[in-house]
């Protein structure tokens, strides 16, 4: 995979950490220039961008926030004027809503899916008028969206299984333009939002089947292979990277 993405340019949506982080330091790490988009994470950003660049790597950091769908056309067509191009986007911005259903307000809900949802489908509307042969949209979506061990989760796997419906009917429709369409699927992973030794980890480690949860770096690896050309062949597919959680 070693600079298999070298002249590429990628944007990952809320790249500044967790697991948009790990994406961001495997895309560069095979090449790619990098875009990170961020809301409220801009010292992240900038320590994400000058660790790329002191590891050899190309990056930039841009504040877009997810729910404004503007601003999300506007974070891309900035991109390609700055760097000239674009050759693929991970759709990794996301919010995680926790809550039983009877209390879910219509500010929840509607933020909910205005990040997780309308955010994916209009930040590819827009790509798809920059993208070109050998383009790749990957979006990262959750296990959750097969599998929830937990109650409270119904708003969150509800816009998960969305974007993985939406990878397939675009992967149908683009597939003639040369442009592949994924979904990453994690399970849990370890991050300073939900970290492996945090007291939620014990209630989810048992319904992992390797027993142990995955890293940032284990996903980035699977969506830099999903980007690069050896995956040209790999479309429509929604990929579970959980170490078994869903079996």
């Amino acid at each position: 995979m070693a600079q298999s993405l070298a002249g590429k340019v990628a944007i990952v949506t809320g790249g500044a950490r967790g697991i948009g982080e790990g994406i961001a330091r495997q895309l560069a790490a095979a090449g790619a220039m990098v875009a990170i988009t961020y809301n409220a994470s801009a010292e992240r950003a900038e320590l994400l961008v000058g660790a790329i660049h002191e590891a050899g790597g190309s990056a930039l950091a841009l504040k877009v926030d997810a729910a404004d769908r503007g601003a999300v056309r506007a974070g891309i067509a900035e991109v390609v004027r700055r760097l000239g191009r674009l050759d693929i986007l991970v759709n990794n911005a996301g919010v995680t809503h926790v809550s039983p259903v009877d209390t879910i307000t219509d500010a929840d809900y509607d933020h909910a899916l205005a990040v997780n949802v309308d955010a994916v489908f209009f930040a590819c509307q827009e790509a798809l008028r920059h993208l070109g042969a050998g383009g790749r949209i990957i979006t990262i979506g959750s296990v959750n969206a097969d599998r929830i061990h937990f109650g409270g989760g119904s708003v969150y796997a509800l816009t998960n299984a969305a974007v993985a419906g939406l990878t397939r009917a675009l992967a149908r429709e683009v597939s003639a333009q040369g442009i592949t369409v994924n979904t990453v699927q994690p399970g849990p992973t370890d991050t300073d939002m939900n970290p492996a030794d945090g007291p939620f980890a014990e209630l989810t480690r048992p319904h992992i089947a390797v027993g142990r949860y995955g890293t940032t770096a284990e996903i980035g690896s699977l969506v830099a292979y999903l980007a690069g050309p050896e995956a040209a062949y790999v479309s429509g597919a929604t990929i579970n990277i959980d170490g078994g959680y869903a079996a």
